[in-house]
């Protein structure tokens, strides 16, 4: 019976572990299995021990410990960190998607609730900041209980996840599975210098004569904005003297006289020293959607929120 135990066991061995294989043992400690996936994640003990907020020899103690119960060995490591084997990526495959699911319920959970109060995690592009920033410090005072996270960035947050309650977002309407997607408000845009540019160069007097000024674009355009691809189309690449992935650093560019450049017109009036260098085209504008996920988007503490962000961005339009 014994030798019959060691046979299975010295075969498990030989074919790895297979997480949809029936006849494997059952994983019984999911903390073992997170921080795997989080070795392979960060790529070292230390860096996987930081997210997880736990001793760099309590994430050893956890691989060695799932190893030795599975039989195999998920890692090979080496002098830069740790580098999953085939048996360990089937494992870690897995422990990824289980992970996110945990990660959605816990979105979904926070969400729901019959105050207005606890985190509400709202995103939007980084341009946006100075006209919500406002309405978030207002939305506040009405609802202290409230904790707030402001999180700007390009890439899309993932709402089924529960990475945010609300997304503004801009261009063309979300198609997101599961999301409820509002109209909302529209961003002027238009193309302007500082009065010092414009005294070294001058104002463009045509389309054609944009080959002898200069320009401030972003680093990484978005085609499908309509400003970029317009400025795609007629600012020759060679006159392109500035470029940031920062809105910040590429208003400052503008400001400071180095090109000129397309800003937000909220932004633009509220400096004395910007001009509009040529009449704003209809396509440069850029419609605003708020973007929500079905499973939060009727609770009290979202529908408040959305119904106050509205009233508030009444006026975005007209200035």
């Amino acid at each position: 019976m014994c030798e019959n135990a060691q046979i299975k066991s010295n075969q498990s061995r030989q074919v790895g572990f297979n997480p949809s294989n029936p006849r494997n043992r059952v994983i019984e400690d999911w903390n073992e299995i997170r921080t795997a996936f989080h070795v392979v994640k960060f790529g070292t003990v230390s860096a996987a021990a930081e997210a997880l907020g736990v001793h760099h020899a309590t994430v050893i103690r956890h691989i060695d410990t799932l190893e030795g119960r599975l039989g195999v060995k998920l890692f090979q490591r080496h002098a830069r960190g740790y580098t999953a084997t085939e048996a360990g990526t089937d494992l870690l495959q897995v422990a990824q998607a289980t992970d996110e699911q945990f990660s959605q319920i816990e979105g979904r959970i926070k969400g729901r609730g019959n105050a207005v109060s606890g985190e509400l995690v709202i995103t939007s592009l980084d341009a946006l900041s100075r006209r919500m920033v406002p309405v978030l410090a207002r939305f506040q005072e009405l609802y202290p209980e409230i904790s707030l996270r402001y999180l700007t960035d390009e890439r899309l947050f993932r709402l089924e996840y529960g990475e945010a309650h609300v997304a503004v977002r801009a261009g063309a309407p979300p198609e997101q599975p599961d999301n409820i997607v509002q109209v909302f408000s529209t961003q002027k845009i238009g193309l302007y210098a500082s009065k010092a540019y414009l005294g070294r160069f001058g104002i463009p007097k045509s389309e054609k004569d944009l080959a002898n000024h200069r320009f401030v674009r972003s680093d990484q355009p978005n085609l499908r904005a309509g400003f970029s691809r317009w400025m795609a189309e007629n600012v020759p690449a060679d006159r392109i003297m500035f470029r940031s992935n920062d809105v910040n650093s590429l208003e400052q560019a503008i400001v400071s006289g180095i090109g000129i450049g397309f800003l937000t017109e909220f932004f633009a009036q509220g400096n004395q020293d910007l001009v509009k260098v040529c009449a704003s085209k209809p396509d440069w504008a850029a419609p605003l959607w708020l973007v929500t996920h079905m499973d939060i988007h009727r609770t009290i503490k979202v529908q408040t929120f959305l119904t106050f962000l509205k009233e508030q961005a009444k006026n975005w339009e007209t200035s």
